[in-house]
């Protein structure tokens, strides 16, 4: 073991057999989207337990992680919720502050939704489509122009006369993340001209398909996807972009719109028939194992068929839950805090 390392456990060995760092609640960052369901295990645990009930931050994936990262001890957190897979670059910095074993736990699928007020004009969209109204820049006659489009009309007359507005989530979240990766890439390559820049050249096609347009078509609404919804209720000609999870807990007031003619439902994403769909994640530190009093059980409970089951408490949240193979191989593997083994691409 390094030096480091072993300092690091040490001292935060000693401040727990002190009696302070076993008392502090179990601490946990990251993902607005795997929130509710940390804070719902959390406040299970704290009713049904005799240790503290979690303290749980919405604070986005990237920023989470970064947290996480920053090294082992009482003054970092415990747990990383992700709602995307840990970079090979985040990977490095944890190893690079002596955050050496890292338990990589799959929780479910989820679904990113764009909706809007139940009382406005009904979407539906193709992934082509998403990436003509998004993309800072778009083909028009062979070649890459500042986007044109205003109106969603303007795209296809088939699509609502209102004008190009979505409030989503800004770079720090795995949700900018993961749309990026599976609605605006998807829907470049539709067209054969970015396809080429693909084959060709993968980074700029990259670079380009992830490029969200900087015009005010595109509103960065910070990492509180609940905050995007009481948008969305204000301003019915505006479309927003979050988890499915805030979908299912305000579909009083709101709708998914249909992505190639599937609406975001909890079987359409299960079966990967809705295609914005995605892993979600929470990163566990072992070295605090056994010196943060309670998180062996917090994990033991996260996993539990009553919580993340197909009948568990978390899917009234929106959680879509992993096929009970897989569910099991994960539990036994979290309970067991197995680490990482390989550096994630």
């Amino acid at each position: 073991m390094k030096s480091g390392i072993r300092t690091a456990i040490l001292a935060f060995a000693a401040v727990a057999t002190a009696g302070v760092a076993a008392a502090r609640e179990i601490r946990i960052v990251g993902s607005s989207t795997v929130f509710p369901f940390s804070t719902t295990v959390a406040e299970q645990f704290g009713a049904n337990t005799n240790f503290p009930t979690p303290i749980v931050e919405a604070n986005g994936s990237g920023s989470g992680i970064k947290l996480f990262c920053e090294g082992v001890g009482q003054n970092f957190p415990d747990i990383a919720n992700s709602s995307r897979r840990i970079k090979g670059s985040e990977y490095d910095l944890c190893r690079a502050n002596n955050v050496t074993e890292i338990v990589e736990v799959v929780i479910g699928y989820d679904g990113i939704v764009l909706a809007n007020a139940k009382r406005a004009e009904a979407f539906d969209l193709t992934l082509r489509e998403i990436f003509l109204a998004l993309a800072r820049e778009v083909p028009v006659n062979g070649r890459l122009v500042p986007n044109p489009y205003k109106r969603w009309s303007d795209i296809s007359a088939e699509l609502p006369d209102l004008p190009i507005q979505v409030f989503g989530p800004p770079p720090s979240s795995g949700t900018r993340d993961a749309f990026l990766e599976l609605a605006m890439a998807p829907g470049a390559r539709q067209f054969p001209m970015l396809k080429a820049i693909e084959e060709d050249d993968a980074g700029l096609f990259t670079e380009i398909a992830h490029a969200i347009r900087e015009d005010g078509a595109w509103i960065d609404a910070g990492e509180n996807d609940g905050a995007i919804v009481q948008r969305l209720t204000k301003n019915p000609e505006a479309l927003g972009v979050f988890g499915f999870s805030f979908l299912i807990q305000n579909e009083d007031r709101i709708r998914g719109a249909l992505i190639d003619g599937d609406a975001p439902t909890f079987e359409a994403i299960a079966s990967g028939k809705y295609e914005i769909s995605r892993s979600l994640y929470f990163y566990l530190k072992k070295a605090h194992l056994g010196v943060v009093a309670g998180l062996k059980e917090f994990i033991q409970a996260f996993t539990d068929e009553r919580a993340w089951g197909d009948e568990g408490y978390l899917i009234d949240k929106g959680l879509i839950p992993l096929p009970i193979e897989r569910r099991q191989a994960m539990a036994t593997s979290a309970r067991a805090f197995e680490a990482m083994t390989e550096r994630p691409k």
